[in-house]
C-alpha cells in the first residue's frame, strides 16, 4: 500500500451550512467510505481504517480499471442507489452479501494522486476539476464510478433541498483547500436527520411474534468509559434482525459494559449483555437532556469503523 495519507479527511459536524461563494456543497452518501488506489493493473480498496476492502466490491476495483489512467489513488463513497434514485446503507449491506441486486455506485469526490503526482497539495477546486475530467474519460454508459457534482454558495438552499428530497444531509468544503487528513474546519457535514455510529453493549428478548431480538442497549464512549444512550428497537427488517443476532452471539458478556449502569435495573432473564465490539449505525430524532436518544432507528451494522472509536457528535 503506498497511499500518500495517513487516513481520510474527515468532516466536523456543524449545525447550520455555511454561507458564502467560498464553500462547494456535495451530497452526503449513505454509505462506506472508500479510497481506491490504483497502480498499473492492480486496484485496492481502503477503508477508512485503511484495511483492506477489495473483495467486498470487486465491480468497483474493476471500475476503476477502466479509468484512463496508471496510477490513481480516489475518495469517495460506494453506495447502493435505490429504485427512486437515493442511496441506501441497508441496500448496500445486502448488495454486499449478496441477498440483494442493488446497484453499487462509487461516487468519487476527490482525486489524491494521479499520474502526475501527489495531488493533496493542491486547492480542492483543482483537485475536482481533474478529477472531473478523469471521470469523464471513462467508457461511455457505465454507471459504476460517478462523479460528485457540486454547488457553489447557497449552502442552506442546497441543505433544504437535500433534505426534502430525502438525502442524510450535505457536505460543505472550502474549495480553496489542501487534502489534510482527519478531522477539520475546511470540510463541514450538516445532516438533515441525526445520524451516527453507536456501539452495541446489550439487547433484550423479542415479544410477541418477533424473532431474534427485541431491542439492541447502545452507547458511545466517553474517555474510557462505555455511556449508555437508550435502546433501538425499530428499523430492522428480517435478514437483518437475524444478522445481528449472529454477530452478538459471539461476544456474549456475563456484565453490562456500560459506565454507570442504565438507571433501569436491567436484570430480567429477557436482557443479554455482551462485549462492547460491535457498531450500529442509528439514527434518530435528537439526543434528550439527560444523553438519551430520542426515536432511534437501526440502520445497519459498521464493520468498517471501530468501537473504541465512536463517541457523541455534537454540532459545532
Amino acid at each position: 500500500m503506498t497511499l500518500p495519507i495517513r487516513e481520510p479527511q474527515l468532516a466536523t459536524l456543524v449545525a447550520t451550512a455555511p454561507e458564502g461563494a467560498d464553500w462547494f456543497h456535495e451530497q452526503k452518501f449513505d454509505g462506506y467510505r472508500i479510497l481506491a488506489e490504483r497502480s498499473g493493473h492492480h486496484v485496492h480498496l481502503f477503508t477508512r481504517r485503511l484495511n483492506d476492502w477489495t473483495a467486498s466490491f470487486p465491480s468497483v476495483a474493476a471500475a476503476v480499471l477502466r479509468l484512463p489512467a496508471k496510477r490513481l489513488v480516489l475518495d469517495g463513497e460506494v453506495a447502493a442507489v435505490t429504485a427512486d434514485g437515493r442511496t441506501s446503507f441497508q441496500a448496500l449491506q445486502g448488495a454486499a452479501s449478496g441477498a440483494n441486486t442493488a446497484r453499487l455506485t462509487y461516487f468519487v469526490f476527490d482525486l489524491l494522486e494521479s499520474d502526475a503526482g501527489v495531488l493533496t497539495s493542491l486547492p480542492l477546486v483543482d483537485r475536482k476539476a481533474r478529477l472531473r475530467e478523469l471521470v469523464e474519460g471513462a467508457p461511455p454508459g457505465d454507471p459504476t464510478i460517478v462523479f460528485s457534482e457540486h454547488v457553489i454558495g447557497r449552502g442552506g438552499e442546497f441543505f433544504r433541498a437535500a433534505c426534502t428530497a430525502g438525502l442524510e444531509g450535505i457536505v460543505s468544503k472550502r474549495p480553496d483547500q489542501p487534502y489534510t487528513s482527519g478531522r477539520g474546519s475546511s470540510w463541514l457535514k450538516t445532516k438533515c436527520i441525526l445520524r451516527q455510529e453507536l456501539v452495541i453493549g446489550g439487547w433484550t428478548e423479542p415479544d410477541g411474534k418477533r424473532a431474534h431480538i427485541g431491542a439492541l442497549l447502545v452507547g458511545y464512549y466517553d474517555g474510557d468509559h462505555l455511556r449508555y444512550a437508550g435502546k433501538v428497537g425499530t428499523g430492522f427488517t428480517t435478514a437483518s434482525l437475524a444478522a445481528v443476532r449472529s454477530a452478538i452471539d459471539r461476544v456474549t458478556a456475563t456484565h453490562s459494559p456500560f459506565e454507570p449502569p442504565p438507571k433501569r435495573a436491567w436484570t430480567g432473564a429477557g436482557v443479554h449483555w455482551v462485549e462492547p465490539t460491535l457498531v450500529a449505525e442509528v439514527a434518530f430524532t435528537e439526543w434528550t437532556a439527560d444523553g438519551r436518544l430520542r426515536h432511534p432507528s437501526f440502520k445497519g451494522l459498521r464493520t468498517d469503523k471501530r468501537a473504541r472509536d465512536v463517541v457523541r457528535e455534537k454540532p459545532r
